[in-house]
């Protein structure tokens, strides 16, 4: 079955379907000092209906959302209402946050790419633990996301893996509950669990904390990290780790300017 929304609303979900933040990224102002480019905002024309994006949420009344100026390493680090993904030892001496949207081909080239060498390197030596955070723009990637969160807490990394790399199968412009299904039912999910997931109204209220906490932090989009409390908005080469995380480890200088490059829009 293939399930359908208004035109107007699919014109916006699609406006927003990529990798470069959303729809109300005009909303923002930035104090943030960080040497970082910031990837460019995608304005929906139309404000007459929100798109039906429940991750889509508006910034303050005054037009404007506050991002914190050189943030913490406990206020990056500040737990949400749910259970990190992550691996690695939760002692790590270095932690790498990595903000991911479940549509985004440049979130599946580092997972494919630039994670195995990472786990392997600084992951299973101890070195690094590696937090996913959820960031998902456009409603096919929210749908995942809640479905993904849904699963048992041991299947959800592997889904969000089995999510980037199928890409193929289940992103689409329309908002497609089957094929994501398909991806959930390999964790294990039943049809009823799945249908029974988006009226978890608790389950997508903390999923747009995690969301909102990150544009908190001037995150505009992904993949967009933090490797200790700097700011990387764009992807990372496995070097730039190999530099940031041995700067956190009191070694090696960490290198100038911008670690990441900000990805391109997609969609």
């Amino acid at each position: 079955m293939k399930t359908l929304l208004p035109p107007l609303v699919l014109a916006l979900s699609a406006a927003v379907s990529g990798c470069a933040g959303d729809a109300l990224l005009s909303g923002t102002t930035s104090t943030n000092t960080s040497n970082t480019t910031t990837a460019p905002s995608i304005v929906a024309k139309d404000t007459s209906a929100p798109p039906f994006d429940p991750f889509n949420t508006r910034p303050s009344s005054s037009g404007a959302r506050e991002i914190i100026q050189l943030p913490t390493q406990d206020q990056v680090l500040s737990p949400g209402d749910l259970p990190e993904i992550a691996v690695g030892r939760a002692d790590a001496p270095v932690t790498i946050i990595k903000y991911a949207s479940l549509t985004c081909p440049y979130c599946k080239k580092f997972q494919a790419e630039i994670f195995p060498q990472l786990k392997r390197e600084f992951i299973d030596t101890g070195k690094v633990r590696l937090i996913i955070r959820e960031f998902p723009i456009g409603f096919q990637s929210g749908a995942a996301t809640i479905a993904m969160r849904c699963a048992a807490p041991d299947k959800q990394l592997a889904l969000y893996e089995k999510f980037l790399a199928n890409q193929a199968q289940w992103v689409s412009q329309d908002v497609r509950y089957d094929p994501i299904f398909k991806i959930a039912a390999s964790a294990g999910m039943t049809r009823a669990e799945f249908d029974a997931c988006f009226q978890d109204q608790a389950l997508v209220g903390a999923l747009n904390k995690i969301k909102e906490r990150g544009r908190n932090l001037g995150i505009v989009g992904t993949p967009n990290f933090f490797v200790g409390t700097k700011l990387i908005k764009g992807t990372l080469e496995m070097s730039q780790i190999r530099d940031l995380v041995s700067a956190q480890l009191g070694g090696a200088t960490a290198i100038d300017g911008q670690a990441g490059t900000a990805p391109k829009p997609q969609g």
